[in-house]
C-alpha cells in the first residue's frame, strides 16, 4: 500500500532538447522541398485585362507563357516604351516564337505535347497588332491551344 501514498512529491525532470535540432531540420527540408520559386523574372509590366467568363487552367506545368507589355521603368532607358515580347527571361522578337515553342516541346515528355498550351499574358494597353503577330507565329509553330490570361472582374 505504500506505493499509492500521495504525500510524497516526485520531481519532474527537465524536457530533453536533444531532438530539437532534428525537428528544426525536418521543417527546413520540408519547406525547401515544397516551396516553388518564381521561374521567370518579368522585364515587362503586365496588367491583364478584366473578363467575366474565365476558367482556371488544369495543369500549369504544361503552360508556356508569352508576356507582352511595356518594359519596366528601369529598362525603359535602354529598350524604350514600346510594347515588347518576353519569352522566359529575355526579350524576344516575333520570329523567335517558333524556336521557343520547339524548345518547350523538347523539354516535355512526348505524351504531354498534345496537352501543351501557349498562354499570352498581354497588358491591357497593348495594341492588338503585336498580339495578332504572336498568334500567327504560334499557328506556324503548330501551337494551336492558346490561352489569354485575364483577371476576374467587369470591364
Amino acid at each position: 500500500m505504500s506505493r499509492f501514498k500521495k504525500n510524497g512529491k516526485k520531481k519532474i525532470g527537465a524536457i530533453s532538447t536533444a531532438s530539437l535540432p532534428d525537428i528544426v531540420f525536418m521543417l527546413l527540408f520540408f519547406f525547401m522541398v515544397t516551396t516553388v520559386m518564381r521561374e521567370t523574372t518579368l522585364f515587362v509590366s503586365v496588367v491583364t485585362p478584366k473578363a467575366t467568363e474565365i476558367k482556371k487552367l488544369e495543369k500549369k506545368s504544361l503552360v508556356s507563357y508569352i508576356y507582352i507589355g511595356e518594359p519596366i521603368k528601369r529598362l525603359q532607358a535602354s529598350y524604350g516604351t514600346s510594347s515588347r515580347i518576353q519569352l522566359n527571361d529575355a526579350f524576344a522578337t516575333v520570329d523567335e516564337i517558333q524556336e521557343f515553342i520547339a524548345a518547350e516541346r523538347e523539354a516535355r515528355d512526348e505524351k504531354e505535347i498534345p496537352y501543351m498550351t501557349a498562354s499570352i499574358k498581354a497588358d491591357e494597353s497593348v495594341k492588338m497588332g503585336i498580339v495578332t503577330d504572336v498568334k500567327q507565329e504560334l499557328r506556324k509553330a503548330n501551337a494551336l491551344k492558346i490561352n489569354y490570361s485575364t483577371r476576374k472582374g467587369t470591364y
